[in-house]
């Protein structure tokens, strides 16, 4: 907290942007809640190992590719020594911040996942400020591309700005893509029309991993109604609205999965999608939740 309220003091707008949302949750965040459309409710999307269950037995009933996957917790340790995250006292206060756990467990599965190496070229999608695309480097040696809507427009050096799935690159340009909570931000049809677009970014054998991918029993979005812009935003009309005050996101998208088949196993084209359950999170820590990865290859 003590190193976002400093990134906020140096910039103004930030600053700005902070006490307006602070302001508008604390005064107005039922008002907001009360003008979104039905059916919504008042709590976060639950983590619940009985609906993780009840998701897995669908998955496979519906021909799902679906692979238990065991974390090794040593190799995440010494992963973690090797990536030095005090040298981004910005990003989770250097390690030291709340839910750093997750995170940087997240960013060990994907390259653990991607089998990153010297000889790839790997683009970090929705890369914002993420200290990935540094790290990875550092311990596979392959070449990064950070990719962001928020980055200025185009391609300036290793950064490309705009759509994730209008990205200004040849087809072919990437062998390893990988997005670590950012996908289910993705809003209204940006998931369907990114997953196509990997699709042409990636080389032949090129692969995509997601993590964490968010499946539940019910289509839902969760969202918090106090960040959302003038307008709000066109929610699908079969999503359950999971509306959970001060979490500041205005999008997370939950598939259940009739929705999945139809949003994204339906546009894969030539990717081959394999679904990882992950079984041991919560011996890294208690406050990891990442469950399901999905690991996507060009054939």
């Amino acid at each position: 907290m003590f190193s976002q309220i400093k990134d906020i003091l140096k910039n103004p707008y930030k600053a700005y942007n902070f006490v307006r949302r602070k302001i508008r949750n604390k005064l107005f965040w039922n008002y907001y809640y009360t003008d979104l459309r039905e059916p919504k409710t008042k709590s976060n999307v639950p983590h619940d190992p009985q609906i993780q269950n009840e998701v897995i037995e669908n998955l496979s009933n519906n021909n799902f590719n679906v692979i238990n996957y065991e974390i090794d917790v040593s190799e995440y340790r010494n992963y973690l020594n090797n990536a030095e995250y005090s040298k981004f006292p910005c990003y989770y206060n250097g390690g030291k911040g709340r839910n750093f756990a997750e995170k940087s467990l997240e960013h060990y599965l994907a390259a653990k996942l991607l089998n990153l190496n010297k000889d790839d070229v790997y683009m970090d999608i929705a890369s914002s400020d993420s200290p990935a695309p540094e790290i990875y480097p550092k311990l596979y040696g392959c070449r990064v591309y950070r990719q962001d809507l928020d980055y200025p427009e185009g391609i300036h050096g290793n950064t490309i700005g705009g759509d994730a799935a209008q990205i200004p690159v040849d087809d072919g340009f990437a062998s390893k893509m990988g997005l670590h909570c950012s996908f289910e931000h993705f809003e209204q049809d940006s998931d369907i029309r990114f997953i196509k677009e990997a699709g042409r970014v990636l080389k032949k054998g090129g692969k995509l991993c997601i993590l964490p991918l968010y499946l539940f029993n019910k289509y839902s979005i969760q969202t918090d109604p106090s960040v959302l812009p003038k307008g709000g935003i066109d929610f699908e009309a079969d999503a359950v609205l999971y509306c959970v005050r001060g979490s500041g996101i205005r999008h997370s998208r939950f598939y259940d999965v009739p929705h999945f088949i139809d949003r994204i196993r339906n546009n894969l084209n030539d990717l081959k999608l394999t679904i990882y359950v992950i079984k041991n999170e919560k011996d890294v820590d208690p406050s990891c939740y990442v469950k399901f990865m999905g690991l996507f290859e060009k054939e």
